[in-house]
């Protein structure tokens, strides 16, 4: 196992402007992990499990996840992450307009690792992302098969 193997990034995000927006403030603060971005929950879950390259298979990923999808809820794609024998150590970041607190609290009962609430002001998203840049470059983020 190569401890040095690069982390991908699986946004799940339907929002075209912000998933534009997450990738250009995450470049900005000078990651350059692939970004593997998906705008359903259906298509994203298919790659995490079974995609030969997603995170169950191909080596260790964080989970950009928006709890608002046009097929499913982000809670219940954060629950099947966190309840999987190969991926429940994989950090999620939700990324949501949501600042309802019982949501925050299922969020975190269900393992979210960062809950952070999209601002509607564009200059304090992007500095929201940019943070989270900083945050990307420094964690270390374990393997599927770190086990």
């Amino acid at each position: 196992m190569n401890s040095q193997q690069t982390v991908s990034i699986v946004m799940i995000e339907d929002d075209l402007g912000h998933a534009r927006l997450i990738e250009k403030n995450i470049r900005r603060a000078g990651i350059s992990n692939d970004i593997n971005h998906f705008t359903d929950g259906t298509t994203a879950l298919e790659y995490l499990f079974d995609d030969p390259s997603g995170p169950a298979h191909g080596g260790p990923a964080l989970v950009l996840l928006d709890l608002n999808l046009p097929d499913m809820s982000g809670t219940s794609i954060l629950e099947k992450i966190k309840q999987d024998d190969e991926l429940h150590r994989t950090p999620v970041v939700v990324l949501t307009t949501t600042d309802d607190t019982v949501e925050i609290q299922r969020c975190y009962d269900l393992g979210c690792n960062v809950y952070i609430t999209k601002p509607v002001n564009y200059e304090s998203f992007a500095d929201a992302i940019r943070q989270l840049g900083l945050f990307l470059s420094v964690i270390q983020v374990p393997s599927a098969d770190d086990q």
